[in-house]
């Protein structure tokens, strides 16, 4: 064993110092940590190795726990499934579950809460809920609850499902398990989202609360129907304890394997890369330098792909370019500015390879179906310092002053900054990749490095130059996507896309358009996202870059049946990030055992 050891403490410097050699140049600033909550698949870490690594310790016999990371960057401090920035990971789906979930990689929707639902006319949808479920306290769930449920969006208009009562009229309880959705103009696209990614929750616990409380209240101490219950929580973690009483037992044959489930809080990457080797995290969903290195090298970390990429795509990393400043607000200066961008170098430098480099339109692999190819190969771009010279001269970019870069069409000098916050260190060596590129062609970017919630601010207030974002996430449907992308209408403060301030009416009904058309009708989606594929490439209003990957590494010392690309493995999706337990996340924990003696 002391043997042992020291070998994954030697690798972990080893790893380390790789990684500092791939993403540093002489210029590199040195790096901190920051707090801050990044979106998934947004990083945060800490260049030098930790001095000590503090395992997790508790009560919690190892062999009924799982331990994981990656998604809590803060003490716990919310169990209100209502507030989806900020609950406690697995809030939704351990404790507080969805009608359905859905799994990706199969454009499955499966039954969870709800037996099943069916659209019986164009404007009606009927639910029909399982029969015997209880929440945790004892009481019955029933139709009641989800007509409450979404009727909190009707009584209080910062529920964030309120805009849906826009174009739904009505919901009914037929009966205790059956309940009838009516609309006036139902966005199918929407709703296909809202099934599985909307929490349910009591009537007879939140029926009396206010609306500062239903919106903004903590919810200590949960009561869901999920196969998990509160169990406590500290500074450094939360933990959940089995609910040997869940419904999904006896209805569907499900049995998730952890009795206990314990979430650390992130100190930094690099601390959680440690307790990895360690054998101290089963699961850990952060951005972990040089893992490549250890998926060969015998330390038993496992990913989801054995090789190159590694990692499951999880969302697309665009450079945002603010759209209503010169020279960005020219969609001939931007589509050259994406020709100088060498997006193989960030992927095989600064990545190592865990990242895929993202097709021109940007869609996931799992949307393959809906890229227009013909259109990628008349439209799209590559990467070539030549040929973006020779498209900014063409489009009247020219060195005025002499000093050795392009400006202006009034011929003011161009002086971009490109953004990323401080301490989320592959953004940080991606953007410097992004700078040299403009440079050789001619366009003068510097990058810079704020805090986080500095280059929020920025972004949502269109202040800003250059950024590079990641919101939207792998859902049911490209429909999110592109309504990340059009966001609209404009407003002062952009909080949910678009923070380019993009202006395109056709677009913004292509997408209206789009989230009209029914799920299962996909020539018509097809078709409908052809036409926004040919605005988006004709005017990249954003432009792809990579594939940022769903961070997934589990160590195999003390569980296994991990997910896999392999034919004997299940495809499930290993992730914690909030919103993912429900896109089959919740059916891993099902497939989990203890590793066999030895």
């Amino acid at each position: 064993m002391k043997k042992r050891s020291v070998s994954i403490v030697l690798a972990l410097f080893l790893v380390l110092a790789l990684f500092a050699a791939a993403c540093t140049d002489d210029d590199a600033t040195e790096e901190t940590t920051t707090t801050a909550a990044p979106a998934p698949g947004e990083t945060t870490t800490t260049a030098a190795p930790p001095t000590t690594i503090a395992e997790p310790v508790g009560e919690y016999p190892r062999d009924e726990t799982l331990y994981t990371s990656g998604t809590q960057w803060g003490p716990p401090g919310s169990w209100n499934p209502l507030v989806t920035w900020g609950y406690a990971t697995g809030t939704v789906n351990f404790v507080y579950e969805t009608l359905f979930i859905y799994d990706p990689f199969t454009d499955e929707y499966i039954p969870w809460l709800a037996e099943s639902g069916e659209w019986s006319s164009p404007t009606q949808y009927d639910l029909t809920l399982r029969q015997g479920i209880t929440w945790t306290d004892g009481e019955d769930f029933n139709a009641d609850d989800v007509v409450f449920t979404f009727e909190l969006g009707q009584r209080y208009p910062s529920v964030q499902w309120a805009p849906m009562w826009d174009w739904l009229s009505s919901v009914e309880a037929v009966d205790d398990y059956h309940v009838t959705f009516t609309f006036d103009d139902p966005l199918y696209q929407e709703w296909g989202n809202f099934l599985y990614s909307r929490p349910m929750v009591a009537e007879h616990l939140w029926a009396d609360l206010s609306e500062d409380e239903v919106v903004n209240g903590v919810n200590e101490n949960p009561i869901g129907t999920g196969p998990y219950m509160y169990e406590t929580y500290d500074q450094d973690r939360m933990v959940w304890v089995k609910n040997e009483n869940w419904w999904g037992i006896d209805a569907l044959g499900l049995d998730p394997a952890p009795k206990y489930i314990v979430d650390i809080v992130n100190g930094s990457n690099n601390i959680a890369l440690g307790l990895v080797l360690q054998g101290g995290l089963d699961l850990s969903n952060n951005f972990l330098p040089g893992v490549a290195t250890l998926v060969s090298g015998g330390y038993g970390v496992v990913t989801y792909f054995p090789e190159a990429p590694f990692m499951i795509s999880a969302n697309t990393a665009w450079l945002v370019t603010n759209n209503i400043k010169p020279p960005m607000d020219d969609p001939a200066f931007r589509k050259a500015l994406a020709t100088a961008i060498d997006v193989d170098t960030i992927v095989s430098v600064v990545y190592g390879n865990i990242v895929a480099k993202a097709n021109p339109t940007g869609l996931l692999a799992v949307w393959d179906q809906y890229v227009d190819q013909a259109l990628v190969d008349q439209l799209g771009f590559s990467y070539s310092t030549e040929d973006a010279i020779a498209m900014l001269a063409a489009a009247g970019y020219v060195d005025v002053d002499g000093d050795g870069y392009v400006d202006n069409l009034d011929g003011s000098p161009i002086a971009l900054e490109l953004i990323v916050p401080n301490g989320w260190t592959d953004w940080m060596e991606s953007i410097r990749v992004i700078s040299d590129g403009a440079k050789a062609a001619g366009i003068n970017i510097e990058p810079a490095f704020p805090d986080y919630g500095a280059r929020t601010e920025v972004l949502q207030d269109g202040t800003f130059d250059l950024a590079i974002a990641n919101d939207a996430q792998l859902s049911n449907t490209p429909w999110t996507y592109y309504d990340w992308i059009f966001q609209d209408p404009i407003q002062d403060q952009m909080t949910n896309g678009n923070f380019g301030r993009y202006e395109n009416q056709a677009a913004f009904d292509l997408v209206v358009d789009l989230d009209k058309t029914p799920t299962d009708d996909t020539a018509a989606m097809a078709a409908i996202i052809s036409d926004l594929q040919e605005i988006f490439l004709t005017d990249l209003p954003i432009i792809p870059l990579w594939y940022n990957g769903l961070w997934a590494q589990y160590s195999d010392a003390v569980w296994v049946g991990w997910p896999g690309s392999g034919a004997d493995q299940n495809h499930y999706l290993p992730a914690t990030w909030r919103g993912y337990w429900n896109m089959t996340g919740i059916l891993m924990l099902c497939d989990l055992e203890l590793r066999p003696a030895e």
